[in-house]
């Protein structure tokens, strides 16, 4: 596409609307403004216009507006008060202080339009400016109702001090890198912390690029209350039914909501199993010395289950040595003696929960930092001060499916 082409034919440029849907409505609450040219019969993308440094950046603004002139135009004829998503890059914002954008969100405002229907997109990683200064333009606009977005989290570098000193209302997680076998459990921890942040700053999840059933479930289940893709709906020049995938977004829900009971209801009877069989083993134990007596015949109860057996006391710090399975053989290892794990997440939180329940508990799924392998941990009250930490393998929570 030749830039000139687009400058001096600005009416041929178009705006199409990408729908996003909800979780809780499974319809459509908005859509994402996105910019066309009509070449020669073509339709084609306005992104790598807008991308382009090389265009003065006055004449990207102008193509820009003319395009979200006409999609707040159409927005106005519709019942139905939709989301408004426009991107807007932070760079040509900055020029004038987001002035001349605010203006012709408020000259609609006056024609009706209620302000609290924008959702501003920016990308954060492409901000060469001063992000103190973005940081007050963005407060700035949310004083009037519009809703700031971070766009493309997950895509490239993105700074998550910067993402939270923005404050925003939603953040847009790009899911194209689970497409990427190799990339994807380490993607899918990365974006699992993106939820917990997005939880800790308020911040609501809409999940994007989902080309595939996996990926919404995916979204679904880390916390996405909007969708977005290819899989769900293309762009188009027209709005759709707002409830076009009710049915389909239903059905998938139930199936997701089934398949997560399924594996929930495993890691409670697998913990059940556990509070049971530890029962039985620490009637062995009773009249044994020393806890490094104790590690020997709890593993050989529980050989083919866990790989790493420690005792710690209710402040974290280790008591027993470590015993782990090495290539079939159990090997003590003392060095571990006194070492405090009260910095691990929920590890006092797990200490006072089992010292009031007086039971055991069956950690979520992590990376274990010496063989990088998933794994839970099963931690159990020996007695009102001391806690035994049994590591459970992959491959048994593999055959177990409770991954």
């Amino acid at each position: 596409m030749d830039p000139l082409d687009v400058l001096t034919n600005i009416e041929k440029t178009l705006p199409y609307y990408q729908a996003i849907f909800s979780a809780d409505g499974h319809r459509v609450i908005g859509y994402e403004v996105l910019a066309r040219f009509q070449n020669e019969g073509e339709i084609e993308s306005l992104g790598p216009f807008f991308h382009d440094d090389a265009i003065p950046d006055e004449y990207r603004i102008e193509v820009d507006y003319a395009v979200l002139t006409q999609a707040l135009e159409h927005m106005l004829t519709q019942e139905e008060q939709f989301l408004i998503f426009i991107n807007q890059n932070p760079n040509l914002l900055m020029n004038d202080h987001g002035e001349s954008l605010l203006e012709l969100l408020q000259l609609f405002e006056n024609k009706g339009l209620s302000l609290d229907r924008i959702v501003l997109e920016i990308t954060e990683h492409n901000f060469s400016g001063d992000l103190e200064s973005l940081q007050h333009l963005l407060k700035y606009y949310q004083t009037y109702g519009i809703k700031i977005a971070i766009d493309n989290i997950g895509k490239e570098s993105s700074n998550l001090d910067r993402i939270g000193l923005l404050s925003p209302d939603v953040l847009k997680v790009d899911l194209h890198i689970l497409r990427q076998t190799d990339m994807a459990q380490s993607y899918q921890d990365v974006l699992y912390s993106l939820s917990l942040l997005a939880r800790k700053m308020g911040a609501t999840l809409l999940y994007e690029d989902i080309e595939a059933s996996y990926q919404l479930q995916y979204a679904w289940r880390n916390g996405g209350r909007y969708f977005q893709g290819y899989y769900l709906h293309k762009p188009a020049a027209e709005l759709v039914d707002p409830n076009v995938l009710k049915d389909k977004l239903k059905e998938r829900f139930e199936m997701y909501i089934a398949h997560e009971k399924k594996k929930l209801l495993a890691v409670y009877q697998l913990t059940e199993r556990f509070q049971d069989k530890m029962q039985q083993v620490m009637t062995k134990c009773r009249k044994l010395e020393t806890y490094d007596d104790m590690l020997p015949v709890i593993a050989e109860e529980l050989s083919n289950v866990c790989f790493r057996l420690y005792i710690c006391d209710e402040n974290g710090f280790q008591k027993s040595s470590n015993y782990v399975k090495k290539n079939e053989d159990w090997v003590l290892e003392p060095e571990y003696v006194k070492k405090n794990w009260s910095w691990r997440p929920y590890f006092l939180e797990n200490i006072i929960r089992m010292s009031y329940e007086k039971k055991g508990i069956l950690s979520d799924l992590y990376n274990d930092i010496e063989t990088g392998e998933n794994i839970r941990t099963f931690s159990y009250p020996i007695d009102n001060m001391h806690y035994i930490f049994l590591d459970i393998s992959y491959s048994f929570l593999y055959e177990r499916d409770v991954l």
